[in-house]
């Protein structure tokens, strides 16, 4: 069968061929994995050219890994959440749909090479998603563990054009390997050094035919160690259900200060803590001094009654308003 070789990948060829950096060479290399025909004809080139990408990127890394090369992506927001996945998932495209952020999208694989953070809203608060580059056999940055470890929760993402089993097995095997494993519920049996993260497995590209069948065929799999979702980034199906989802995945709660003899301002960002903190809890988190308070009244889900004087010990719930007292 003929490649029929495009323009745009005779180009690609042309800037290889002409490359006097790794970095020139890496970047004409993936342009040509983008615009190669994909079709039996080209499927030996194409496996040439992941060979060739992935040996480039293993020669840069023993390069930097010399001077202790890492990423660090600084925690904002209310929580942090890594998103890991198969290469072509559609991990950017959900990122771009969830937050601000605008990662580079493209139907061929590593187009993402770097973390890309991005702010998702859930109704008054900010939650930190960061993407990252793919899991896949033929290539795995060495720095991704160091990514996943520091976060709060992984959305471990699949898609029905692919093998979401093969994914879902060989993902968690190589995180394993760095003592990280992925969970729905903290287990407290395991060894101290070992990273719990709770993970919701979301299922993207909804929109392809038989997901819905397959989506059930995965939950009778899986559904005993995952909480999983089914989503359509690209039309944004289940995506406010997914937002909730990740919300009570960081098992945090919103607590809304208030100055005594005013009103509630809801324009103040409430202040998140862990579920089941006390008051004490919080008022150490609105500043040290509130550690010594003398009491504090108490409005919404948690209280009895409106303005409820409540003690140290007392736990708070999500949305409650809490007026502290020196």
């Amino acid at each position: 069968m003929p490649a029929n070789l495009t323009p745009e990948y005779l180009n690609a060829d042309k800037a290889f061929k002409e490359a006097k950096t790794d970095d020139e060479r890496l970047s004409a290399l993936e342009e040509m994995l983008r615009t190669i025909p994909k079709h039996k004809g080209t499927e030996k080139m194409q496996a040439d050219i992941k060979r060739r990408i992935s040996k480039l990127k293993t020669q840069h890394e023993q390069k930097v890994g010399k001077r202790g090369f890492s990423y660090h992506v600084q925690r904002e927001g209310a929580g942090q959440v890594a998103l890991v996945g198969a290469p072509n998932v559609g991990k950017s495209q959900l990122l771009k749909a969830l937050t601000n952020a605008e990662p580079q999208i493209a139907p061929y694989p590593f187009t993402t090479i770097l973390p890309v953070p991005g702010m998702m809203a859930f109704e008054d608060i900010h939650i930190q998603l960061i993407d990252l580059p793919p899991f896949s056999h033929e290539h795995t940055e060495p720095w991704l563990p160091e990514i996943v470890r520091p976060a709060d929760a992984v959305l471990l993402v699949v898609s029905f054009n692919s093998d979401p089993i093969e994914d879902i097995d060989f993902i968690t095997e190589r995180l394993s390997q760095y003592k990280i494993k992925l969970i729905r519920e903290i287990d407290h049996s395991l060894p101290f050094n070992i990273a719990q993260k709770r993970t919701i497995i979301v299922c993207n590209m909804w929109d392809v035919p038989n997901a819905e069948e397959n989506f059930q065929v995965l939950k009778e799999l899986l559904s005993d160690k995952y909480d999983m979702l089914a989503v359509s980034a690209l039309h944004g199906t289940n995506l406010d259900v997914l937002r909730r989802s990740v919300f009570d995945l960081l098992k945090i709660i919103r607590i809304y200060p208030k100055e005594p003899g005013k009103p509630l301002d809801r324009s103040t960002p409430p202040y998140t803590v862990p579920r089941n903190s006390t008051l004490l809890d919080f008022a150490g988190r609105v500043h040290k001094d509130f550690l010594n308070l003398k009491f504090a009244r108490l409005w919404g889900p948690g209280a009895k009654f409106e303005g409820q004087t409540i003690t140290r010990e007392q736990i708070l719930y999500d949305g409650d308003i809490v007026e502290l007292h020196l």
